[in-house]
């Protein structure tokens, strides 16, 4: 699962399986912002879901 971009925003998603959570690192160009952590199950948390959660972030800033 790769980064996914956004009006020069770079969200980068990491998980682990075994603790069944994970996180996405945002970055404005290089610098880093903030992390946006999440929970899963399954094997991998769903594309959807990761998306949707970009999504939500991009609303609430304005991007």
């Amino acid at each position: 699962m790769g980064a996914i971009e956004r009006s020069g925003y770079r969200f980068v998603p990491e998980f682990s399986v075994i603790q069944q959570n994970g996180a996405i690192h945002v970055y404005n160009r290089e610098e880093f912002l903030e992390e946006i952590k999440f929970d899963f199950s399954g094997t991998f948390p769903e594309l959807g879901q990761i998306e949707d959660l970009v999504d939500q972030y991009c609303t609430q800033h304005n991007i």
